[in-house]
């Protein structure tokens, strides 16, 4: 491990953590722990260093992500949607935004989100872009953008008549333009898991986007072809919740001093140590097929189910409290569940719960 991530590390366990369940429920506390990142340069772990960013390698990224989610699962959502969106805006070869943005989004001057999740669903696209001129015109509505007044900026994904992805960068909040186009951002949504990330639809009325705030055009179906290849990535989500119900189960083992306790956690913090290397090895395998990723992720999820559980059971009726950091963590196995959900991860998903044998339990 290098010295940024041991520092990164450091500051999760030290910083981060005691405040877990104040970072889930509190907006402006969120804002806080995101600001402290960006005041170390840590919001661009995947970006090149030549463009300020950490140029993590993608092992050490999703190392880092499993920690990242075992401390705080609002913390996590929330700045991989930024870190998402500093990722896509280093890929673009639109130099104007480079300009705009950088460095100034890896110190956390500029905060940025995504919100194109939606072009994976069939049907007629629920936002469409029509070429007006040099730029384009936007209409429709984007279902999920995280980080409403946190966040100023996001990055839209909007279909074009042939199928193509056109990705562009917006304000996140309600603005009128001189010729009509609005957006508007509903109210964020109330959550069961991390409702402080302030999630909200935003609505796009004839907004006219001009050309030089274009990421990039993509291919028709392109993001299809991106879920497949990253269909794992979610699954360090899933791992680092699991951890983080182990380490709960650990701490209500010692204060309780129950034997089955220490043994349930022991069997299950040994099949959640094996399964992360699987996940991790697989990162860089190309023998590796797409099924046996999508069974890796599916097996991730189990364990932040299970290990959650564990949690909950163990601490009892205080479980139930909504400051409890079990029930906090129940509530991010929800979300680490279904977040970057195909129709290829909800069937994979829902057979594990019946079906022996496919995506069992981890030998």
């Amino acid at each position: 491990m290098n010295e940024e991530l041991r520092q990164i590390e450091t500051f999760l366990k030290t910083q981060i953590a005691p405040q877990a369940n104040q970072l889930d429920r509190h907006s402006e506390a969120l804002k806080s722990a995101l600001r402290q990142m960006g005041d170390r340069s840590w919001l661009g772990l995947k970006a090149p260093i030549e463009l300020g960013g950490t140029g993590l390698s993608e092992a050490e990224y999703r190392r880092l992500q499993i920690s990242m989610a075992r401390t705080s699962g609002a913390l996590t959502f929330l700045q991989t949607q930024h870190q998402s969106a500093v990722a896509k805006l280093a890929q673009s070869e639109n130099r104007v935004l480079h300009r705009e943005f950088f460095p100034h989004v890896v110190k956390g001057d500029r905060l940025i989100g995504v919100g194109f999740s939606h072009l994976r669903r069939s049907g007629t696209p629920i936002m469409q872009a029509q070429e007006k001129g040099s730029g384009y015109l936007l209409t429709g509505k984007v279902p999920w953008v995280t980080g409403y007044k946190i966040f100023s900026h996001f990055i839209l994904g909007a279909t074009l008549p042939d199928g193509r992805e056109l990705y562009a960068v917006l304000p996140l909040q309600d603005e009128v333009q001189a010729t009509g186009g609005k957006i508007t951002v509903d109210r964020p949504m109330e959550l069961i898991a991390v409702t402080a990330t302030n999630t909200v639809s935003v609505n796009l009325d004839s907004w006219l986007l001009t050309g030089d705030r274009v990421v990039t055009i993509n291919p028709a179906g392109a993001i299809h072809t991106s879920s497949r290849r990253n269909i794992l990535n979610h699954g360090f989500f899933a791992l680092g919740c699991a951890y983080a119900g182990l380490d709960i189960l650990q701490t209500v083992a010692e204060k309780k001093q129950l034997e089955f306790l220490s043994e349930s956690w022991q069997t299950l913090s040994e099949e959640t140590a094996r399964q992360t290397e699987r996940a991790i090895a697989a990162i860089d395998d190309r023998h590796t097929t797409y099924q046996q990723k999508l069974r890796l992720r599916v097996e991730a999820i189990a364990l932040a189910q299970r290990c959650s559980q564990a949690a909950v059971i163990a601490s009892s009726g205080a479980a139930n409290y909504l400051n409890s950091s079990a029930g906090r963590v129940y509530r991010e196995a929800l979300l680490f569940t279904v977040s970057g959900q195909t129709t290829d991860v909800m069937e994979a998903t829902l057979k594990n719960l019946w079906q022996s044998g496919a995506y069992g339990r981890s030998n």
